[in-house]
């Protein structure tokens, strides 16, 4: 999908990402929850594909070409307004993917219903692959005709922050919260994307998206990596769960504490070079439009800090609940090495950002 450059084998590449995952989020077959999930997750996104294509199939018939290369030149001349309405149908199919609102419906009860690995590996994989072909899509095919595009993605991404973050707060399961923080996440994801058409923002806006896509990554897998730890040892993913999880065992409470400050974007960890990244793009776009949507993801980050707050809060300050006996309930060797990857790349990132820096702008120079 990164190096796909043709309408058609960017959605093959979108199907060929898709249908494993279908299958994956109904993996344990005889448990409805799961099935559940999996149907939702299906028919959301056959629905999302269909509506993408027929997109593609209008901005084909306006381009006379498949090539990005093609596209880019017809969407810089004068167009009639089904042009802008094709972009829109397109980029359907990806908001599914990086589920932005208003196509988000399926993300919580998917994730809630699917293996916690599963869950894992769909809050990010499958959003980074579908914001590595958002990106290529735009920047190769439809950049020139920003008036199309840019309020598509403003809308996506200020609805996915202000829903997201609301919906978290009200949240009593952690993989529920996680879910709604992944759509907040993504919003925050698409805002240097959605400024990116002005005043030459590009560079600062693509490699934003870059930058923010790999440390999420990081971020997101070591606190389900956490989540997965706790429930062996409590067998519930309930936020209540975390009760005294600070005594019982510090390192993981330690640990799943930076992970959670990291998303929140507070310093020394990574997540604050992914919210700095965010905001140079919208000052750079400098425009009334960017900067509303700078404010809002400024106002938001601040709301987040409480839901994430509240887990730390039941880890510290609460006292722990009566498990019995949880000496057969140990985390596995695996765990405890993707728990250590993960926040060893949060520390560092956080600590010396020029690191993923220099692969954001190494990305922008390749594109």
């Amino acid at each position: 999908m990164a190096s796909a450059r043709d309408l058609i084998s960017i959605f093959v590449a979108l199907e060929t990402i898709s249908l494993p995952t279908f299958v994956l989020a109904g993996w344990r077959k005889h448990d409805t929850r799961s099935n559940e999930a999996a149907i939702k997750y299906f028919l959301i996104g056959v629905l999302s594909t269909a509506i993408m294509l027929y997109g593609m199939s209008l901005v084909y018939g306006m381009a006379g070409s498949t090539l990005l290369s093609d596209i880019s030149i017809a969407s810089g001349k004068s167009q009639p307004a089904l042009f802008a309405v094709a972009i829109f149908m397109t980029l359907v199919g990806f908001a599914f993917k990086i589920s932005a609102v208003p196509f988000h419906f399926w993300a919580p009860d998917t994730y809630e219903g699917s293996p916690m690995p599963v869950t894992a590996f769909l809050s990010v994989a499958s959003k980074a692959g579908g914001f590595v072909a958002l990106l290529t899509i735009i920047s190769f095919g439809f950049f020139k005709s920003t008036d199309s595009w840019q309020p598509v993605l403003w809308v996506l991404a200020a609805g996915s922050i202000i829903l997201g973050n609301l919906a978290a707060l009200r949240q009593t399961n952690i993989i529920r919260m996680l879910a709604y923080s992944s759509i907040a996440q993504g919003g925050f994801i698409l805002v240097p994307l959605a400024v990116s058409g002005d005043n030459n923002a590009a560079k600062s806006g693509f490699e934003g998206v870059v930058i923010y896509i790999l440390i999420y990554a990081a971020m997101n897998l070591g606190a389900f990596a956490c989540v997965i730890a706790n429930a062996r040892r409590t067998r519930s993913t309930e936020i209540s769960s975390f009760a005294g999880l600070g005594q019982e065992n510090p390192a993981l409470a330690m640990v799943f504490s930076i992970f959670l400050f990291s998303l929140a974007g507070i310093p020394p960890f990574a997540g604050w070079f992914a919210k700095f990244v965010m905001f140079r793009a919208v000052l750079d776009a400098a425009t009334p439009s960017a900067v509303v949507l700078g404010v809002l993801a400024a106002v938001f980050s601040v709301v987040a800090f409480f839901y994430y707050g509240t887990v730390v809060r039941e880890m510290w300050f609460h006292a722990p609940a009566d498990l019995g006996d949880t000496s057969d309930r140990k985390i596995p060797v695996a765990l405890v090495a993707a728990l250590s990857l993960t926040v060893l790349v949060v520390v560092v990132v956080g600590v010396y950002p020029q690191l993923f820096a220099r692969i954001g702008d190494l990305a922008f120079r390749v594109g």
